[in-house]
């Protein structure tokens, strides 16, 4: 019985990409990634999440906003234009994943579980614009593109890795590895509650909130805030491996929490509520690159590349 062949394997066994195409591919889907929260912080704090009323298309009529929709529509249609300027990024890293030579399984499903992150997000934004940015819903969504981002830096940090499967990691760098990663997950989540209770709905007009005083939960993600600067701490004390990361991320903590500190002595001022959206992306990619370098091995067992089986043409 022969085997089914698909587009990307037929190509593959034609053609080979080099490790510089799937670098660059694979950086390429992280920045983006990392804009498309970004961009999501602009849509808020501007108050355009409904500049498209509809969707999949912005005015029940047309994929473009139309003069009526004014300067929200502009922003809100732009806003999902990054999301098709994510999906070339990922699908350029894909097709660079399983051109490689050898293949590495893994690196292609890490690639492929973006596409699906993808997908998931743009109807988790569909949906959001249909209940008119339910604030749960709006809080969902966000959670869903950090799990993009996870898994963009994660496929990012799998194409460069060159260690040896099975090295040894001393259990205590692996434990320290996974709080900063629980903990900054759970500061993330809290994040969220914190944006769906304050005064940036993501529209003009009247949208229901989550019913509890955002302040009240503020000191909550500060509490989680001040665990993870602490596991930063140890990370650059214990950990020799991470150090380096754990300084970065200590940085990015730091400068987050000001951001933090002044937007909520400001009265929230647009500007700052979307750095800090910014921030809260870093911090995330901050803490997995902390995990990555403490025990490299939980995601990248990844040998050198080593093409003993040559393709027909390989393009660097």
């Amino acid at each position: 019985m022969s085997r089914l062949v698909t587009p990307l394997g037929w190509a593959a066994s034609k053609w080979a990409l080099g490790e510089r195409a799937l670098r660059w591919s694979t950086t390429a889907a992280l920045v983006v990634a990392v804009l498309i929260v970004l961009g999501g912080g602009v849509v808020r704090v501007t108050g355009s999440g409904l500049g498209c009323p509809t969707w999949p298309t912005c005015d029940g009529s047309s994929l473009a906003p139309i003069p009526e929709l004014g300067i929200h529509g502009v922003i809100e249609f732009s806003n999902r234009l990054v999301t098709v300027l994510l999906i070339v990024a990922v699908g350029w890293a894909i097709i660079a994943a399983r051109l490689q030579r050898p293949r590495d399984r893994s690196l292609t499903r890490l690639a492929w579980s973006m596409f699906w992150l993808v997908v998931i997000n743009a109807v988790a934004g569909g949906i959001t614009v249909l209940v008119k940015l339910n604030p749960w819903v709006v809080a969902f969504h966000f959670v869903l593109a950090m799990a993009l981002l996870a898994t963009a830096t994660l496929t990012w940090h799998r194409a460069r890795w060159r260690g040896a499967p099975g090295t040894p990691v001393a259990p205590s760098a692996r434990l320290i590895g996974w709080l900063v990663v629980v903990f900054s997950a759970a500061l993330v989540v809290v994040g969220t509650i914190v944006s769906g209770a304050g005064p940036h709905s993501g529209d003009s007009r009247d949208v229901p909130r989550i019913g509890v005083d955002w302040t009240d939960v503020v000191w909550v993600h500060g509490a989680l805030a001040a665990i993870v600067i602490a596991l930063a701490i140890v990370t650059i004390v214990a950990v020799p491996s991470a150090r380096r990361r754990g300084i970065t991320l200590l940085v990015v903590l730091l400068l987050q929490g000001v951001v933090g500190v002044v937007q909520a002595l400001t009265a929230l001022p647009e500007l700052l509520v979307a750095l800090h959206l910014l921030g809260a992306a870093l911090v995330w990619v901050g803490a997995l690159r902390v995990l990555l370098d403490a025990d490299p091995g939980s995601f990248a067992l990844r040998t050198p590349a080593v093409d003993s089986q040559r393709p027909v043409t390989s393009a660097r």
